[in-house]
């Protein structure tokens, strides 16, 4: 048995791998796991530089902001495989929430250039808004959708980092008037009665790779045999989530001590994409909210990678065509297709993944791409 050390934070989308551990995916590869949480996404980050942990469930940006030269200097991380699709919120103070209401706002849940134009208007000054870490999908889905609608510049919006489960303190010590955040932080701020949720990740972009399993690029090219067991024993775990009738099962694991420490009913919003947006009980269903199989979803797409590299590159002034060539090498396809061979695994062919044509179909965006 192949002892192994993987990092996470404590999040619905981190399922994977608990599920691999408890469900015993792992132990059917031959792995035993030892799943070891970080307190913040720059605390994972250094953990797995050090080599204190093998790999680690990382926010995808991340391995690209490396290869970029941003988030400081280490050893160059390689993205495996995408362990989630989408599964983030955003939401407003509960203060801010009351003004939006009163000035008419419905809360539809699936309008992002409405829900955006009604922050605004009902905001009283610039606008102070958490996300989890500079480097996530996170501040991609909000830059992207406020850039958009012409409400990104600095007069208006001020972006301020906050771990995931320090989201609803914040709201609550008056740090931050709105957020963007990984389930169940969101739904944990609805519970105590600090926010409302107004938007879902994915109705701005409906197929955001949102974590992914990152591994030093060295010990992932030396320990190609380890490396490829875990992808698939995650891989497999993500298939079982994907069934509705483990889902119940999956947010009592998730609940536990040991890793989310909340009421399953709260993870269970996210696992079946039925969110509670307000104190008051108010519910949207959202299909597609958060996604661990299905559509090649765990496939580490170059064109993603470069998607995110080209919004590094414009944010902090790089040059656009060596980020684009840097970025494409970090999500690596390659290990994923050797690691799922002999299984049932269904993916595109292996020239789509640089294509971004084959993977940004305008209808994944509910803002026009710029």
């Amino acid at each position: 048995m192949t002892k192994l050390s993987l990092g996470y934070i404590p999040l619905t989308d981190a399922a994977p791998l608990i599920a691999a551990h408890e469900i015993g995916f792992a132990a059917e590869e031959g792995l035993s796991l030892t799943l070891r949480p970080a307190p913040s996404w720059s605390a994972l980050r250094d953990m797995l530089r050090a080599g204190q942990v093998a790999a680690a469930h990382m926010l995808s940006p991340v391995p690209v902001a490396a290869a970029l030269g941003l988030g400081g200097t280490g050893a160059p991380l390689s993205a495996v495989s995408v362990l989630s699709v989408n599964g983030n919120v955003i939401g407003v103070s509960a203060a801010l929430a009351t003004r939006m209401q009163a000035a008419g706002c419905g809360f539809p849940f699936s309008d992002a250039a409405a829900a955006g134009r009604a922050v605004f208007d009902a905001a009283t000054g610039p606008l102070r808004l958490g996300v989890p870490f500079p480097f996530s999908m996170h501040m991609e889905l909000i830059t992207y959708w406020l850039a958009a609608l012409g409400l990104y510049t600095p007069d208006r919006i001020s972006i301020r980092t906050v771990p995931p489960p320090l989201m609803g303190a914040a709201l609550r010590d008056g740090k931050i008037d709105a957020f963007c955040v990984g389930e169940p932080w969101g739904s944990a701020a609805v519970e105590s009665g600090l926010g409302t949720l107004i938007l879902p990740g994915s109705a701005i972009w409906a197929l955001a790779p949102e974590k992914v399993l990152a591994m030093h690029t060295p010990w992932a090219e030396d320990n190609p045999d380890t490396a490829a067991r875990l992808i698939r024993a995650l891989w497999r775990a993500g298939r079982w989530l994907a069934k509705p009738g483990s889902r119940t099962l999956a947010a009592e694991l998730l609940s536990r001590p040991g890793y989310l420490n909340l009421a399953p009913e709260i993870i269970d919003r996210a696992l079946n994409g039925r969110l509670v947006i307000s104190a008051g009980g108010a519910e949207r269903q959202v299909p597609g909210f958060l996604e661990f199989h299905g559509d090649a979803a765990a496939l580490p797409r170059p064109a993603h990678a470069e998607w995110i590299g080209a919004r590094l590159a414009a944010r902090y002034g790089l040059d656009a065509a060596q980020a684009a060539r840097r970025a494409r090498t970090v999500f690596r396809s390659d290990i994923f297709r050797t690691a799922l061979e002999g299984t049932s695994a269904i993916l595109p062919a292996p020239g789509a993944d640089t294509r971004p044509d084959g993977f940004f179909d305008r209808r994944e965006f509910s803002l026009q791409r710029g």
